[in-house]
């Protein structure tokens, strides 16, 4: 049986190399290669013998165990983080748009826009009066400080964008605004910031 390297030598001479005639040739032969314990050993041709992975030290591998309990605690720290404020953009926001659309804001009413009664709602305008965001009195409207305006117009403007973002890819507006009000709280200002680039076509 002809020799399988012969042929494709041969058809390289009779195809690639105009006709050149055949002739049968030997291939080189390969470098011996011995076996250790250790692994393969040698070459093969020309190919250099590959140097064994170091392997880590019990101090690196512990030090990479740190760094990343240090990212993940971040990670986790910035979420309940997230969770904490959540709660006040959410009653800063909805003051102001009552305040917007009905003229003031009382307990009852804010009670019914947030779904929750106003046992909760009374308690939480206490944590939030106490962190100077709302001025809030019995039996008189709930109003918001300077710093609470502040919160509420970012609040608004982060809501509008991830909105905005959110429908730009597709999704339903309803699911869209569904989506955006979670997401709105856990997102850092680069984010914000890239969501609105790619809303101005950057």
């Amino acid at each position: 049986m002809p020799n399988p390297l012969w042929i494709a030598k041969c058809w390289k001479n009779a195809v690639l190399e105009q006709n050149e005639p055949c002739r049968e040739f030997t291939p080189a032969p390969l470098r011996r290669v011995s076996l250790a314990s250790g692994g393969v050993r040698g070459t093969i041709g020309n190919v250099p013998p590959r140097k064994p992975a170091r392997a880590r030290s019990d101090s690196e591998a512990r030090a990479d165990g740190r760094a990343d309990a240090r990212k993940s605690a971040a990670i986790f720290r910035r979420t309940r983080d997230a969770h904490r404020a959540e709660a006040a953009e959410d009653y800063v926001e909805a003051i102001a748009e009552l305040i917007r659309v009905e003229g003031e804001a009382r307990v009852m009413l804010l009670a019914r826009v947030m779904g929750v009664s106003h046992v909760t709602v009374s308690r939480t305008l206490k944590r939030l009066t106490e962190r100077g965001l709302v001025l809030s009195e019995r039996h008189r409207p709930v109003t918001l400080t300077e710093a609470g305006q502040s919160l509420a117009l970012r609040a608004r403007e982060r809501h509008d964008v991830v909105l905005a973002f959110l429908e730009s890819l597709g999704v339903p507006r309803e699911q869209a605004l569904l989506d955006a009000e979670g997401i709105e709280h856990h997102v850092s200002e680069e984010t914000i910031a890239g969501m609105k680039r790619r809303l101005a076509g950057g």
